[in-house]
């Protein structure tokens, strides 16, 4: 049996029987959660009420033990997992699924095609740190391009998740935690009430990060994670940052942002627009450089936005809603000497205006 054919017959075998794997169709959401459930327990750090919520989701149809066996199934017997270390083996899985996320517009079968070179693809290390979905299979929260939410925790804390974040949280122990795996948050600390008696006073209140942590000293803040730093930048009162490394830590005070690396804490300079204006639905500031708008709106949107170099520099002012880019990508048409071309839906260009065009 072929690769493809062998991971075809795991999870959509379509007419191919098996004793672990009988004939049947499985829709896509039922195989997403039998991914994540794998991802959770077998790599992560399950607790009994996870257990729990598993056991149920488990028996609660048939079509959902039928798609927890297949994953198994994959995991253990499938020629592109077998003999792969248990860190690779669960980086195969989210390659996959991200995959056949990414190709379902073309089809079941190519989607399992695709799946079925993701792990070539890890195994040879191309699985980038930000691009791997484990982040939200593991989080307690996360949201999706475009999509943002709001989290109120029972310590009165106030947390909005940005698009394409995943976050988890314990407020359990003497200490209250939140571990950024990935995109952005807004947090306003909450008073602790219910706790200061029992602990003699509020509980330190941590984020995690890659890079290091920060506490934060009574606050509002923002912790945005971009490439091999995260950017932290303060509306009320201040926090402090520590590497992960080591080596000296910050403050940082209302209307200061900074980056925390791994190894060091350096000033961030000015974005041109608002570091909290998101949670409104909106990019607003003044003297905006038209490339870190345009990258900007892409976080917002499927597929990739580019901005060509000609008209990196040009400066716009505004306010610009997040909700709907393509509505702001065409304002900036009209308003600027630029063109926006879509190659496709999610293929999106801004350039020039052709010559001669009036604005």
């Amino acid at each position: 049996m072929t690769r493809n054919t062998a991971l075809e017959a795991a999870l959509h075998p379509n007419g191919v029987s098996t004793p672990a794997a009988p004939s049947a169709k499985l829709s896509e959401a039922v195989i997403d959660a039998a991914i994540g459930w794998a991802v959770k327990l077998d790599y992560g750090q399950p607790t009994p009420s996870l257990r729990q919520a598993f056991e149920q989701w488990l028996h609660a149809s048939p079509a959902h033990a039928l798609a927890w066996q297949r994953v198994h199934t994959l995991k253990t017997s499938s020629p592109t997992l077998s003999g792969l270390p248990a860190q690779l083996a669960l980086d195969t899985l989210q390659a996959a699924d991200t995959a056949r996320r990414a190709h379902a517009r073309q089809g079941r079968r190519n989607a399992l095609k695709a799946l079925s070179l993701a792990g070539v693809a890890v195994a040879a290390g191309w699985v980038a740190y930000d691009h791997a979905p484990w982040q939200q299979l593991l989080a307690q929260a996360s949201t999706s391009t475009g999509e943002q939410t709001t989290l109120r925790l029972d310590d009165g804390t106030v947390i909005v998740l940005n698009t394409n974040t995943a976050v988890s949280t314990d407020l359990k122990g003497a200490q209250r935690l939140i571990l950024l795996h990935k995109g952005e948050i807004l947090i306003t600390t909450g008073a602790d009430a219910a706790a200061q008696a029992h602990y003699q006073g509020k509980r330190p209140f941590w984020v995690h990060t890659p890079f290091g942590t920060i506490q934060a000293l009574g606050t509002r803040f923002v912790v945005r994670l971009e490439g091999p730093r995260a950017r932290v930048s303060v509306q009320e009162g201040a926090v402090e940052l520590h590497p992960a490394l080591g080596g000296a830590t910050a403050i940082a005070h209302a209307g200061q942002s900074l980056w925390l690396t791994s190894n060091a804490i350096l000033p961030a300079a000015a974005q041109g627009f608002s570091d909290d204006g998101w949670a409104d639905g909106v990019i607003a500031g003044n003297n905006i450089r038209m490339a870190d708008l345009v990258a900007e709106l892409a976080r917002y949107r499927p597929g990739r936005s580019i901005c060509d170099e000609r008209v990196a520099n040009l400066r716009v002012s505004g306010i610009f809603h997040i909700n709907d880019t393509d509505q702001a990508l065409r304002f900036l048409e009209q308003t600027q000497p630029i063109s926006v071309t879509y190659r496709t839906r999610y293929w999106v260009t801004v350039g020039p205006a052709a010559h001669g065009a009036r604005r």
